[in-house]
């Protein structure tokens, strides 16, 4: 019964809330499931992960590739399903928090809370961008062994 409020429900709500933050960035269709999945997926290994530095790192390379994927297969530009399948790792309560610490004048948990907020967001942006430069990397020497 733990796996249900653990890990299922979670994901759930990730899926929710990617398919309904769709609607800002005007995603329709098939394209709005895959955000929703790329946001069930990433918040998925980063429960799995234990909510750690490299479990963001992990869910962030895995959207990435997730979104590669889906695009090449539904035909869409993988930057808006990689944007919004983000949404539900970008540290915004880690953010407040350390504000609130900053506020209260505890600079210890202030300083704390900051470290890791900003290590969350720097492992999202670099399992992102080493995927996308594996990707692209790849498709490049495709590209030049076909023309060759």
């Amino acid at each position: 019964m733990n796996l249900v409020y653990d890990y299922f429900l979670p994901c759930l709500y990730a899926f929710l809330a990617c398919t309904s933050y769709t609607l800002v960035f005007n995603i329709h269709g098939r394209e709005q499931l895959v955000c929703g999945f790329g946001g069930a997926i990433g918040w998925f290994i980063y429960l799995l992960l234990n909510e750690t530095i490299f479990a963001a790192f992990t869910a962030g390379a895995a959207i990435c590739v997730f979104s590669e994927i889906m695009a090449r297969i539904i035909r869409c530009p993988a930057t808006g399903s990689l944007l919004v399948a983000l949404l539900p790792l970008v540290p915004g309560g880690g953010i407040y928090y350390a504000m609130s610490y900053c506020m209260a004048g505890d600079i210890q948990k202030f300083l704390q809370t900051l470290l890791h907020t900003l290590g969350i967001a720097a492992a999202l942006a670099a399992g992102v961008m080493l995927v996308f430069t594996m990707l692209r990397t790849i498709d490049a020497i495709k590209r030049l062994r076909r023309s060759a």
